[in-house]
């Protein structure tokens, strides 16, 4: 995952409105049909938006049955998180190894 993708596939509002809504979700996710309901999307924009979130390590899916289920990718956003928190605090006077510890 590169933090730009990710950075640029949630600064679209619907791609976001995805990203919250799977993470409240939790590990039970949600299908593409379910997720296009709740947020009052057309199917294929939807699955465009989730193609994205998907590339960009944010998002997974996984076969159920007939049915794709897409849940956050925690880990995927760890590293983001981690990312952030080294790149942006390098050479301040704050000690970030305690914070990234905490979102492991």
């Amino acid at each position: 995952m590169s933090a730009i993708d990710a950075l640029s596939a949630l600064a679209h509002e619907a791609r976001m409105d995805i990203f919250r809504l799977l993470v409240r979700a939790g590990c039970t996710g949600l299908p593409a049909g379910a997720i296009s309901e709740k947020l009052g999307t057309r199917q294929n924009t939807t699955s465009t938006n989730l193609a994205i979130l998907t590339r960009a390590g944010l998002i997974a899916a996984r076969r159920d049955g007939r049915s794709v289920i897409y849940t956050a990718d925690f880990e995927g956003l760890r590293g983001l998180v981690g990312f952030l928190m080294k790149d942006c605090c390098s050479g301040a006077d704050i000690d970030v190894e305690p914070l990234l510890a905490a979102i492991r």
